[in-house]
């Protein structure tokens, strides 16, 4: 016997196990068949991260491989990552993530329940990409200092052994991760999970703490800098971008999202 399945486009995604059940009279049948994995699914018209363009969809959801810009404005460098987002066992370590998470370990009912909504859970994966707020996320965020006996974050070439050695770590968080590092294992989760994701890089990139839109600088009388503010310009900075629409605020800002993984303050 052949029986097919219709999933509604906004069914929450993960494991489910699927049971067979047989009402005959008054007796009850039920036979275990087996578990299958329910993803975003970029094809469908009806999903929220529906993506119209196949030759996007190739680039954005399936292509395994990409290039992350680093350097600064005066001197761009091309630096090959390997996403790798649908080798063994990614996709086990992908949905494992989501049930590591503080909002899962919160209010698990709350958080699987809303687990059809790829902005929340572009949040969750956000959260969960670095380890600086002790949620057992992926990577430690370094900055200065020595790299010694630990990995220097320019050596990382993609996400596969990151994401296996942080497994394999049990689910310790992989030392250490810069921003393309956080953005490229993140494109790799997100693209894992069905949401189709891409990188973006920005040279002479301000950094604005106290959301005021301006980058301030203080000097005394004499014209000595003072160290105050932690308002900053870095040479480049990189982040996500992941393509869904926006019901919550208005069609006209579907389409591309902006996510960020690099732990610089703690998000509202």
């Amino acid at each position: 016997t052949n029986f097919t399945i219709t999933s509604p486009a906004n069914a929450v995604i993960g494991r489910y196990n699927l049971t067979l059940q047989v009402i005959s009279g008054n007796k009850i049948f039920s036979r275990f068949l087996g578990q299958f994995v329910l993803l975003f699914n970029p094809w469908c018209p009806n999903d929220a991260v529906h993506m119209a363009n196949e030759n996007e969809r190739q680039e954005y959801v399936l292509n395994e491989n990409g290039i992350i810009f680093v350097g600064n404005a005066k001197y761009i460098e091309a630096r090959g990552w390997y996403y790798g987002q649908f080798q063994d066992h990614l996709l086990n370590i992908c949905l494992t993530m989501l049930d590591l998470s503080l909002y899962y370990r919160q209010d698990a009912a709350m958080d699987v329940s809303r687990r059809g909504d790829p902005k929340y859970v572009g949040r969750v994966i956000s959260s969960m990409i670095n380890g600086n707020d002790n949620d057992n996320g992926v990577l430690l965020g370094k900055w200065q200092g020595s790299f010694h006996s630990h990995e220097n974050p320019s050596r990382w070439d993609g996400s596969v052994v990151i994401l296996q050695k942080w497994r394999q770590d049990n689910y310790k968080p992989v030392q250490y991760g810069q921003c393309w590092v956080f953005a490229g294992v993140m494109c790799t989760v997100l693209r894992c999970l069905g949401i189709p994701t891409r990188l973006v890089s920005n040279f002479n990139s301000a950094h604005d703490v106290d959301r005021n839109l301006s980058i301030d600088k203080y000097y005394d009388s004499s014209g000595k800098s003072l160290n105050i503010g932690k308002d900053s310009t870095w040479d480049y900075h990189v982040w996500n971008e992941s393509w869904f629409i926006r019901p919550d605020i208005g069609a006209s800002y579907n389409g591309w999202q902006v996510l960020d993984a690099t732990p610089q303050e703690q998000s509202k």
